[in-house]
């Protein structure tokens, strides 16, 4: 059987890490540094985050290290004050990691991050009005976020956004005196949300929507006086939704007739 030779310590540019030349190695004595462990020098982000977290006091001197693992791993630990020079780093990691431990303000200065991730951090971290500028963001998903989070009075703006996305989650939450707009829009997943929250009677133009799935919710919620001409639909889905519903309303009638008989034929023994 072969035995396997130990896994080395590697450094960010893949040379064997050494403990001997290294200016913390007195560390070691004192357990806050372990090689393969809790190691400044080590590639892995895990034992460069343990360094750190093992010797806070040594994240300032990291700052501005060549290994961006070492930068965003240092930025959680150093002073707050040393953090805003970070905000322009190269990496969006460190960008990101130093805004969460500053004050909100420092948030507002990423909206316009040339990093769609550190984009999309920002506007699942911001709220109301602060996402205003981020309506227009180039990137479809940044969008989409924003009109999650964004006041509702603030989402007609954003109801003639170019993606179909976007446009449904506007769909979800504007208010119902802008919804109406969108019951034509041209993607059927955008339809199908904005029919899932008009009333019973907005519902009927509906009935003849080109989507099943916008068919099926007026089938299932517009008024049963209105089902018949649905009973004819090119889908069996929804001539079968249809049908339940006929039979629904058949059954209550004729059990509400069977409760005013009986109450009748008790009235008239009463009489006897």
């Amino acid at each position: 059987m072969l035995l396997r030779k130990p896994e080395k310590a590697l450094d960010w540019q893949g040379r064997e890490v050494c403990c001997t030349g290294c200016v913390h190695r007195e560390l070691i004595h004192e357990d806050r540094c372990r090689q393969k462990h809790v190691c400044v020098q080590d590639r892995s982000p895990s034992r460069i985050e343990e360094f750190f977290k093992t010797n806070p006091v040594l994240a300032n001197e990291f700052l501005s290290h060549p290994y961006f693992e070492v930068r965003v791993a240092a930025a959680k630990y150093a002073d707050v004050f040393r953090l805003t020079a970070l905000l322009n780093d190269d990496d969006e990691s460190v960008r990101w990691n130093a805004a969460l431990r500053l004050p909100r303000r420092f948030l507002l200065r990423l909206r316009d991050d040339p990093h769609r991730e550190v984009r999309i951090r920002i506007a699942s971290h911001l709220e109301g009005e602060e996402l205003m500028p981020m309506m227009s963001d180039p990137d479809y998903f940044v969008r989409q976020i924003v009109a999650q989070r964004i006041g509702v009075p603030q989402l007609k703006f954003m109801i003639d956004d170019p993606d179909p996305e976007v446009r449904r989650a506007v769909a979800q939450r504007i208010s119902g005196e802008w919804l109406l707009v969108l019951v034509d829009d041209s993607d059927p997943a955008v339809c199908l949300a904005v029919a899932e929250r008009l009333t019973p009677t907005q519902l009927l133009p509906l009935r003849f929507h080109p989507d099943i799935r916008v068919r099926y919710e007026a089938a299932g919620r517009v008024p049963v006086s209105a089902l018949d001409v649905m009973r004819k639909d090119a889908d069996p889905l929804v001539r079968e939704r249809v049908e339940e519903r006929l039979v629904e309303a058949r059954n209550l009638l004729e059990g509400t007739h069977t409760v005013v008989q009986m109450k009748l034929s008790n009235h008239e023994e009463r009489r006897r």
